[in-house]
This record gives structure tokens, sequence and C-alpha cells, in this order.
């Protein structure tokens, strides 16, 4: 049996009569921009994640963009990103004129280090960009604290992180803002793209709305230079049903990786052991996603690290596992910021972990059989 990354499509099959009622019902309104499928979700959204205001736009790297703008971030300001992280987080820096400053991550969670945050700091920064990768919370308390000392603002991106908690608090309202995806593989994902804007700041989330809609509040009165940029009602009516049942869904996540915790873990413990050919998982070298105390991670990856990555993904497709590289090259050695002459080296935990690590297949359709099959190819890898 085949053992797809993701299956989306189950997804769908579960919730597929009140899907489709949902899109009917947006078709049969004839309201198809914003509007009052969209203002529901959006109070929906802001209460699931603690939050007073949650404002819908069309894609998480919008989200990003758009409330880094609202933050009034622009040309010659800088904003300190994870050297660690997807590029999306660092476009939407660069969308807005301003300098992508990177940190590098913890080892352990693979997320920003705060105690790094402060040395970067310099006269021109504005924001700090944490993100919560793979689903696992950032270490807010310390870079907030490092905000306020240096009167700065904080954005997270939360584009993995539905319904993840830190120190008991959902993700959604600790910075001064948080952008979120709903892009289909996401814990809560859509049926195409969509994103949104989650804050308590009420200003912050009418400058936003503003944004996101041409620049206006009254059709065809424009105050700003806006964009469109706006969350499509069927992609709204979907995540609303979603959203039912994302804790359960979410659970469901938990569960699978305390399963692969418990089956890896003994064998970490007998790594090494004798002599020539050898499982490839069992090499002392394996690393298990590290969940710290105050961190309640919803798994949206379950990442695995080990230095023969390539030779273990290979031999893992070989058994009709699929599997996914998140991410396989860091946004300092991409071709598109080339510009910044960030040389290979400069950021070498980051490199490292870019190297090294390896998406198990995750997601609340993955059922015990499968799951198992996915442990027993593992320990079937073979290398010299």
């Amino acid at each position: 049996m085949n053992i797809p990354f993701l299956d989306l499509r189950a997804a769908y099959l579960e919730l597929k009569p009140a899907i489709d009622a949902a899109i009917t019902r947006v078709l049969d309104s004839g309201w198809y921009i914003l509007g009052p499928e969209v203002d529901a979700f959006e109070a929906e959204y802001a209460a699931y994640c603690e939050a007073k205001h949650a404002v819908g736009v069309a894609n998480g790297l919008d989200a990003l963009h758009l409330a880094l703008l609202a933050l009034g971030i622009g040309p010659g300001d800088e904003v300190i990103v994870p050297s660690n992280t997807y590029i999306a987080t660092w476009l939407a820096v660069s969308q807005c004129g301003a300098t992508p400053v990177p940190v590098e991550p913890l080892e352990a969670t693979c997320n920003i280090d705060p105690t790094l945050i402060e040395a970067a700091i310099t006269p021109r920064t504005k924001v700090i960009l944490p993100v919560h990768l793979y689903g696992q919370p950032a270490d807010l308390d310390p870079i907030l604290a490092i905000a306020r000392k240096h009167g700065l603002r904080v954005l997270e991106d939360a584009a993995q992180a539905h319904g993840a908690r830190y120190k008991g608090r959902r993700i959604g309202a600790r910075g001064d803002a948080v952008a979120w995806s709903f892009y289909p593989g996401k814990n809560l994902g859509a049926l195409g793209d969509g994103g949104a804007v989650t804050t308590n700041d009420p200003e912050l989330a009418d400058r936003i709305r503003v944004l996101r809609n041409y620049g206006s509040r009254v059709k065809y009165h424009n105050e700003v230079q806006g964009y469109n940029s706006r969350l499509d009602p069927i992609q709204a009516a979907v995540l609303r049903v979603k959203l039912n049942v994302l804790d359960e869904w979410n659970d469901r996540r938990k569960a699978i990786a305390e399963h692969y915790r418990n089956a890896l873990t003994p064998y970490l413990t007998e790594a090494g052991q004798g002599g020539g050919a050898r499982d490839i998982a069992q090499a002392p070298t394996l690393t298990l996603p590290h969940v710290p105390d105050w961190a309640d991670p919803v798994w949206h990856l379950f990442v695995i690290r080990h230095p023969d990555r390539d030779e273990l993904q290979r031999q893992l497709a070989q058994a009709g596992i699929g599997t996914m590289i998140h991410y396989p090259i860091p946004p300092h050695r991409q071709p598109a910021y080339a510009s910044l002459h960030k040389a290979a080296g400069r950021y070498p935990i980051s490199e490292a972990i870019h190297r090294e690590v390896l998406s198990l297949p995750m997601g609340p359709h993955l059922g015990p059989m499968a799951r198992q099959q996915v442990i027993d190819a593992l320990w079937q890898a073979r290398t010299p």
C-alpha cells in the first residue's frame, strides 16, 4: 500500500455534505466578494484564536505583507526573521521594500533563538517576525520582552500553527499581529488559497481591511494605494466548516506524532550497536522533534533529521512512503536573495537543518496501519 504524504481528498470526503452545502449556500446568496460569509468566518476565527479581530485576505503571503505595511514598514527598515523558514516570511519583508535580517534557530526546535535576537537589532530595526515552524510555537515571552525593551513590534508567522498553544494560550494575539495561511495542506486549509491576520489592535485591523480592498472603505473612494487581497466567500464558507473540526483533527495529528515518537525513541537508545551494515534510522544521529514543556504543538509536520536524509528519502519512496523536505534550501541561499551576499556557511545551523530534515506522512486521515507501515519502512532502510 502506498502511503501519501498528505491525503487532501480524504479530508474533503469526510466533510463532503457540509462542505457542499456551504458552497451551495454562497452560490445561492449571489454575494461573491467579501460579504456576510467572510464576516462570519472572521468573527469565528478571531474567537477561536482568542483575538479581538480577524481580517481575511487572499493568501498567507499577503497576510504577512499587509500586516507589515499596516505596521508602517517600508524602504530602509529592517525586520528580524528566522534564517530557517519558508521563503514567504522573507518575501513579505522584501515586498515592503525593507530588509530581512536573519537570526539562527535553536537546534532543538528549529525555531528562532531568542538569545540571538538582540545582537541583530540596529537603529533601522522595526519588527521582529518569529515563525511557529512545523506547528510548534516559538518561545514568545523572551521575544516580546526584547521587543518592548527596544520599542519594536512583533508580527508572528503562524501559517503552520492553527490551534497551537503557547503556555496554555492559543497562538493568535500575543504579538501585535499574527499572520495565517489557509493553503489546502494546512491544519485549517481551504480548497484554494486564503489567509488572515488576527490582532487585538482595532486600528491595525482597520488598516489591514483598507489595504486589502484597494485602499478603500467606501466603494470608489480610495484613501491609500491599496491591494486586491480579499478572502473569497466560498473559501470562507469551507473554512467555517473545517474550523468546527479543527481541534478534533489536531488531536488526530497529536496521536500520530505520539505513535511516531513512541515507536522511534527505543531505536535511538540502541543506536550505534554492532558493525557493518545497519538500519539507517538507528544511526546515532537520527533526531526526533523536541517539544518544550511550555509548547502544545499541532503537528502540521512531523520532521526528523538524519545526515543520510536523501538516501533515507529514496528508500522510503521505494517502499511506497511519501515524504517531503521542509525545506531543501534556506532563504539566504536562494537565487532570489543573492543580492544579500550571504555566503554558504554564514548561517550554519540553518544550513545543517535544511540538509538533514525529512517530513514523514502526517495528517488527520493517516490511519494506524498506514503509520505503522511508515515506521516499518524506516527500520528496513539500510545504509553501509
